[in-house]
Formats: structure tokens, sequence, C-alpha cells
């Protein structure tokens, strides 16, 4: 969710049902190529079908090099640099969103827009595990499944809905009948011979063409509509004693059955995935919703769904608990620091006031940009986000603006003990110490707005400046303020002499 990005590729991951053959794969992704095609923005794409794309982070973390099948197709799409186009790939994505769905449900397919890179290392943005308890087959944890699937759908801002339940997939199998088979003089490896090459074929040998580099193999196989049908198949002649053909279907008979089902285990307990990408909306608020519903409106007993596995959600609980954790201990440090210098335990505290006076900046500052930027581009919201990085931002504001603060008590103190009245120090000090304030904060701010064309530190960057910005303007007013309303009828505290240098230096 990176509006401000400056990605050149993106990926479209397409997974058919099982039962799909490599034809209809590749004209599904056909039609995404034909749409591809039509974006001036593109300018190439890579398809692969029936195999995995060359593994990169994004494969990596996601499973992506792992899929292979006739019915899995990726697409590698590159874009124009991001100074010739004017959507960010992120909007990009957002605009052929609904075209691309479409596609997938004119097919039956599941076809996930996969920025790259995708954001934190997870299977996917939203990722809901079911468990069940010991007595539970996997068959109730596939319904539970369903259920949550049926419930996320219903999500506002939640697309490319997926499980990791597979679907039934037909298996026939051939039982010779012996008794018959050895009447006619044939063996079960004449049987198995002459299914082997309906099925898969065989090379016939090879055909030059003068127009083509390699020469081609000609294959004997039956077509595919022959080979995919049953009553087809019974047909095939056998030759047996005395060269007299027998249909395979005198010899045997068709069984039909299914595929046993792919069980997952995660921790050596059986589970099921349900993931989910997020367009236009945060995914904390999304889950946040999903666990409140599930809490009114649970699964059948025993079995229950668990949100901080594989997606963006115990990332952002863990990260954002760790950096809280951190500002904790970066402010006691400040305060601990401050009393040694200050020989005071509550000039301090007046101090740090204007570390919350960021929060002013910040979260205002973030609004007003969604004010300024969320502009929905193909029926979804292109917000803001306050992330890890932005969070980062506010911790190192938490040292810059305090400096603010000392320079403003310092001057206040030096003023104080010349003669000058409280009231005096307090307003010089407005007036003097204005213009070094301003200049160094200004700095500051200049030096942060490079950062903001970064697609993963920008939010640093923009906490850094809406903080600066309100806290400053704020610390001039509200440090001076709350320091007379506390000394005015107190001594001032003294602060720590500095250490004369010795005469031999």
């Amino acid at each position: 969710m990176l509006p401000f990005d400056n990605k050149n590729e993106f990926q479209i991951v397409v997974d058919m049902p099982e039962s799909a053959t490599l034809e209809t794969t590749a004209a599904v992704t056909g039609e995404i190529e034909a749409l591809l095609r039509t974006l001036p923005e593109v300018t190439d794409f890579t398809t692969t079908v029936g195999t995995a794309s060359p593994m990169d982070f994004n494969g990596m973390v996601r499973h992506y090099y792992l899929r292979e099948g006739p019915h899995l197709a990726d697409i590698r799409v590159n874009l124009l640099h991001r100074k010739k186009r004017k959507m960010s790939s992120h909007a990009l994505v957002l605009r052929i969103r609904d075209q691309i769905d479409a596609i997938a449900a004119r097919n039956g397919a599941v076809i996930k827009l996969i920025e790259i890179p995708p954001g934190p290392p997870v299977l996917s943005t939203v990722v809901a595990e079911i468990y069940g308890e010991a007595h539970h087959g996997y068959d109730d944890l596939i319904a539970a499944a369903k259920t949550v699937k049926q419930r996320v759908a219903k999500e506002g801002g939640v697309v490319d809905i997926d499980d990791s339940v597979e679907s039934p997939l037909r298996k026939v199998f051939f039982r010779v009948d012996r008794e018959k088979a050895g009447l006619s003089g044939i063996s079960t490896q004449n049987i198995v011979a002459t299914l082997s090459i309906a099925l898969d074929g065989r090379s016939a040998g090879v055909v030059h063409i003068p127009s083509e580099q390699n020469e081609l193999s000609i294959v004997l196989r039956l077509p595919r509509a022959q080979r995919s049908d049953i009553a087809s198949l019974a047909k095939l002649t056998v030759k047996g004693n005395g060269g007299r053909s027998v249909q395979l279907g005198e010899l045997g008979r068709f069984e039909e059955s299914v595929y046993d089902k792919t069980i997952f285990h995660k921790n050596q307990r059986r589970v099921v995935y349900v993931v989910a990408e997020m367009a236009g909306r945060g995914p904390a608020y999304a889950v946040l919703a999903l666990q409140s519903f599930f809490r009114a409106n649970p699964l059948p007993d025993g079995i229950r769904i668990d949100w901080r596995g594989e997606g963006e959600w115990k990332i952002t609980l863990d990260v954002f608990r760790d950096l809280g954790l951190a500002f904790s201990v970066a402010m006691l440090a400040i305060y601990v620091l401050l009393v040694y210098e200050m020989g005071s335990y509550l000039l301090p505290v007046i101090v740090m006031l204007s570390i919350p006076l960021t929060m002013i900046g910040i979260m205002p500052g973030f609004w007003l940009l969604n004010l300024l930027w969320d502009q929905p581009v193909g029926g979804y919201a292109n917000p803001v986000f306050f992330t890890a990085t932005a969070m980062i931002g506010m911790i190192a504001l938490g040292g810059i603006v305090v400096r603010n603060a000392i320079i403003l008590i310092d001057f206040i103190k030096t003023n104080t003990e010349k003669g000058k009245s409280l009231k005096d120090a307090i307003i010089e000090s407005g007036a003097v110490r204005f213009r070094p304030i301003f200049l160094t904060t200004g700095t500051t701010m200049l030096g942060a707005w490079p950062i903001t064309l970064d697609p993963i530190f920008s939010w640093l960057a923009w906490s850094l400046i809406f903080g600066l910005l309100v806290s400053t303007a704020f610390t001039l007013v509200v440090i001076p303020t709350v320091y007379y309303l506390v000394y005015r009828n107190r001594e001032l505290p003294q602060m720590k002499p500095q250490e004369e240098p010795s005469p031999t230096g």
C-alpha cells in the first residue's frame, strides 16, 4: 500500500481450478495479456504457464517458486520508469483490478495482483489460520474455512480471496481382468504400453522444416477430447493371440475416484489457510472487524481462527509493540540525562512536554496527506497509512524537539541569573531564540524532504516534517508558559555548573 512508490513492475498470479488443462490456463493468460497490451505504461511482460517463474524475494516468502502444474501461471509486468508515467504502480494496479477480476469471474479462476516488493515477508496481507481439535477431521476445517472465506469476501477493501483447499481432482484407474487378458494372450505390460501411447504420446521420429532452425518431433497421441473420455479409451484395441485386436473394455474396467487432498500442517497441527489482499484500506481495520464478527459469531465448538500467523497482522502488532517499547526506553534515557544535567526532577518534565506535542503535528499531518493524495483509482481508495517507518520518525523526533525546549529554558535561566524578572526573561527568550530555532527546524525539514520520494521511508520523512513544524510552533508557546506557571512563585533550579578547564589545559 505505497502510493508514493517508484516501483517499475508488478506480478499477476493466476490460479485455475486443479482440473484445468494447460491450454485452458494459457487461454486465460492470453486474455490478461490482451488487457496489458492496451496499457501505455506497460513496456513488456513475461508469461510462465505450468511452472514457476524465476524465484525472487517475493516468490520466496510467498512460496510462488513451488508453483507447478497445468492450472498455474505467472505474468511479470514491467512498466515505464516512474519519471515517464503519471501513475504509480500501486495506482495502476488499482486501475486494472476490476478488469482483472472480471476475467477471473468469467473463467472461474483466482487472479492475484501482487506488487513488488509486496511489503513484509508474509504469505499474504491477510491470513486466517483455521485450527481444530484432535477429534476434528480435515473436512471440518475445510467447512469452517468456507464460512470464513464467505465472511471475508463481505469485508470492505478485501480482494484476491483464496484458500489452501484443493478442488476435487478426478482420478481414473484401469483395473485389468487378468483372466480375460490371459485368455486373449495379452499381458498387463501390453495394456500399460497402449494407454501410455494414447495418453502421454510417443515420439515417432523428427521432421526437418527449412524455415525452422531446430528439428521438430513427431508425437503420436490421441486428441485431448478422446483421451479425456473414458468411453473412447475403452474402445482402444490391443493385439492378442494371432494378431486379433481386443478392445480395452473387454480386458477390464475403468474406475473413477478422487485424488486425496493435501493436508497442510503448521507446528504439527492440521491447518487450513484463508488468504486475501487489501485494496484501498489498511489490513488492520479489516482484521479487527473480522475478529469482532467471529467473537460474536463463533465457529463450531473447538474450531478457532488465528489471525496472528502468516499475515501482516502479527508483524504489525510485533513491530508497533517493539517500537513502543523502544520509544519508552528512549524517553526514559532522555529524562535521566536531563535530570543529570539540570539537577531537577521537575524541569526535565517541562522540557519533555515538547515530545507529545509532535503527535499534534503527525496525526493531523497524515490526515492532511490523505485529503491531498487520496484520489480514488478504479473505484478504490488510495490512502496514506501510518506505517512502522512513520513510527520510527516519531521516535527520532523525541530527541530533536527536546533540543528546542532546552534552548529556551537555558536562555531563560541565564537571564534570570543576571537579575532579570522571570516574565521578562521568558519574553526575551522567545524573541531572541525564535530565529535560531526556526532556522534549525527549517533546515531539518528541508533535509527530510528528499526522503519523501522514497517508497518505504517517505513516511519517516513526513513524520519528521509534520512533527517538527507543529511541535516547534507549540514549543515556543507551551514550554515558556508552563515554565512560568510552575516557577513564578518558586526558587528556580540551578543548572549543573560546567567544569572550568585547568590552567595547564
